[in-house]
């Protein structure tokens, strides 16, 4: 099968989309498939190789966001769609160059399915300060590219149903995988820990953007908590403005691969803050490494932590709420144990393997669907 990925952020961008992009387009060249990724440009060239062709089209960074680069609009984005002469195409949380994808499909007569990836309407609400307008600005938007699309495909039940509740048909649930081999609790570093704890304290983490919408500033409260000593692991715009507001925590800035795994691993608790995930990939990781995750009850996390099982959903942007679980937490070892064991037995057959299968058959069905379409048709 023959594939283009149009996607909106690839390596070396470091964020949910372009990874899962990456781990999509290696599956798809373990197959037996050929891939093709159209992406926006990075502002450095990428350091390693590529699992398969990619063509990076102009881009700018977002105004006050630089890491977030937005493709520039080009004419040649459907004659590079043409070229490779696709079976399907895969739009990767399609809202600007993925519009642009959607458009070059359909006058191409090619089938598409649409990834859900990112709350870009949460987002649109959140920077422009609760305003509706942007929110429903967005909306129209992402309407106007999954309603087109042969299927939509959303990372979690939460994320379907709201899909569904604004209008957009033909919504199949499709998760993301995880690297159960690189992210393992054999990776905890007992030097790492005594550097992060010399005291002995126990280790709360958050790993991600320092983003608004990500409601890192809640951790404040974590701050007081007896015994604790807060770790923050990524960059972003926000991280001036987060320094600030969590003076006791240890910022060690963004870090990949084994680090990050080892990282992660020597760890007691992970806690996540943002309000607005369709999924979540870092709780997904932090499982894996066998650590009790501490989430918001809404989106995404409700469909990876089993409260009382895995770990604790509290109510969103309720800092002292996130204060309290991590307190239980870090006053019950046993607890936590118990919590990382069940976490890492959950998410351990979750692989990008098996998530790569599922895509396919889905790649599959709307290309049979498309075929049977067009025979009717002629």
């Amino acid at each position: 099968m023959r594939v283009v990925l149009v996607t909106e952020s690839f390596p070396p961008d470091i964020n949910g989309v372009a990874h899962s992009v990456l781990r999509t387009a290696e599956h798809l060249v373990r197959r037996g498939h050929h891939p093709l990724v159209i992406a926006p440009a990075p502002a450095t060239p990428p350091a390693g190789a590529d699992p398969c062709p990619v063509v990076r089209v102009p881009a700018m960074p977002l105004p006050g966001y630089p890491q977030v680069r937005i493709a520039l609009p080009s004419r040649k984005l459907e004659q590079l769609i043409a070229a490779h002469r696709p079976d399907v195409v895969h739009l990767a949380s399609p809202f600007l160059l993925g519009a642009r994808g959607m458009v070059a499909a359909e006058r191409l007569g090619l089938p598409a399915v649409a990834v859900y990836q990112t709350d870009i309407a949460g987002y649109a609400r959140a920077y422009r300060a609760g305003s509706s307008l942007g929110e429903a600005a967005a909306w129209r938007r992402l309407r106007a590219v999954h309603c087109a699309a042969d299927r939509t495909l959303a990372p979690s039940t939460p994320a379907a149903q709201d899909l569904t509740a604004h209008g957009i048909p033909r919504v199949h649930l499709w998760r993301r995988g995880v690297d159960s081999v690189r992210f393992h609790p054999r990776h905890r570093d007992q030097a790492l820990r005594r550097e992060l704890a010399p005291g002995g304290e126990v280790l709360v983490g958050y790993v991600g953007r320092l983003a608004p919408e990500k409601r890192v500033d809640v951790l404040a409260q974590t701050l007081a908590v007896p015994g604790v000593r807060v770790v923050v692991i990524g960059d972003g715009p926000s991280e001036v403005s987060l320094r600030a507001a969590l003076p006791g925590a240890l910022f060690l800035g963004r870090r990949t691969g084994d680090e990050l795994a080892s990282l992660y691993a020597s760890l007691d608790v992970f806690a996540h803050t943002g309000p607005m995930e369709t999924f979540c990939q870092t709780i997904q990781e932090a499982m894996a490494s066998g650590i009790p995750v501490v989430g918001p009850a809404v989106g995404g996390p409700l469909d990876l932590i089993g409260h009382h099982r895995t770990g604790l959903l509290v109510r969103p942007r309720d800092g002292d709420a996130l204060a309290r679980a991590v307190a239980e937490l870090a006053a019950d070892p046993e607890r936590r144990a118990r919590y990382g064991a069940a976490g890492r037995a959950e998410v351990e057959s979750r692989t990008w393997q098996s998530v790569g299968d599922e895509l396919i058959e889905h790649y599959g069905q709307v290309v049979g669907r498309s075929a049977r379409v067009l025979d009717v048709a002629a």
